[in-house]
């Protein structure tokens, strides 16, 4: 849902990182109407933990994610702990140019882009595209893509995982896709080297997958895999597994318990920090539903996918007051 701010502007998208230094990190996109056409580019809010509440900053804007000619949309940020470094991570659109026009024609206006912050997110480094290295040549069968939006991930490996979603041609009638042909299917971007070079897994086969976020799952008796959770268009979520670190996925298969909206929202996935680096196995599920015919936030562990609880009754714009 929108948060509304200052006449004339809204904010949406939102992605959230901590990092070590009891900091939070709150992105989103600043848009002039909650058309996806309308956005124009991201902007940070700092947050300082201090016991059970979090003091917030001013709204920044990252003019740094800029690319001339286009919207800047979809924050992923994900923290690289060994030189602590956040890596955000997010998608330039070219200008007036929607989706669905992407999608019906083939032709994809988007670029897969990244800034990166050394300090906790003071100074931000200038835009890296890294469309043509990391996508290529693939580039031809997607009729658009995007990144996240929420968070990346780093694996026990070292390796960094972006989550991200394409819409895949596999069908074409006289150079143009065929509406049934063109798919969203879901992906990662990945890197083994600290975030110096980017590549990308395989894209997700079996069922229309969308917006995603994954986690790494502990397990006793194998090595860890890696869980994404991913957005569809059959009002329920998708789960999948990999085995080898998000290079390739197994076929998703239907979350029932997990409902979406008619037409679907960002959900969330994490493992929660405690019992991160140890050998149990369980998730924090958030995503905002109707229960009761009111939008709520609601969360879920992944015993099931039972215990439901509501953590947050609306949706409230981040004031400078502390948030407990």
């Amino acid at each position: 849902a929108p948060l509304g701010g200052e006449s004339g502007v809204i904010y949406r998208i939102p992605a959230l990182l901590y990092i070590p230094s009891d900091t939070l990190l709150a992105f989103a996109e600043k848009r002039f109407s909650a058309r996806d056409e309308d956005a124009e580019y991201l902007v940070l809010r700092r947050g300082r933990k201090t016991g059970t509440s979090v003091e917030w900053g001013p709204r920044e804007p990252l003019t740094s994610t800029v690319l001339p000619g286009h919207r800047t949309m979809n924050p992923c940020p994900v923290y690289e702990w060994k030189s602590q470094t956040v890596f955000l991570f997010f998608i330039c659109v070219r200008q007036h140019v929607s989706e669905q026009w992407q999608i019906w024609t083939g032709q994809n206006a988007a670029r897969l882009c990244y800034v990166w912050s050394g300090d906790a997110g003071q100074t931000w480094s200038s835009l890296t595209d890294l469309t043509e290295q990391v996508i290529g040549e693939d580039l031809k069968d997607w009729a658009t893509f995007a990144v996240g939006p929420g968070h990346g991930v780093q694996l026990r490996s070292g390796r960094l995982v972006i989550p991200a979603y394409a819409y895949h041609i596999t069908a074409r009638c006289c150079h143009l896709p065929l509406p049934w042909g063109t798919q969203p299917q879901s992906l990662v971007f990945y890197s083994d080297d600290g975030g110096q070079r980017w590549h990308k897994g395989e894209l997700i086969e079996g069922m229309k997958t969308v917006e995603c976020q994954v986690a790494e799952v502990a397990c006793q008796a194998c090595d860890p895999v890696l869980y994404c959770n991913a957005r569809t268009p059959y009002r329920c979520r998708a789960a999948a597994l990999s085995t080898d670190q998000g290079l390739t996925f197994k076929r998703p298969s239907s979350c029932k318990k997990l409902c979406e909206s008619p037409h679907g929202c960002q959900g969330s996935v994490n493992v929660p920090s405690a019992i991160q680096r140890t050998t149990m196995s369980w998730l924090l599920y958030s995503h905002p539903t109707k229960l009761c015919g009111a939008q709520k936030l609601v969360a879920f562990t992944n015993r099931s996918w039972s215990n439901k609880r509501c953590a947050l009754t609306d949706f409230v714009s981040l004031s400078y007051r502390p948030v407990h």
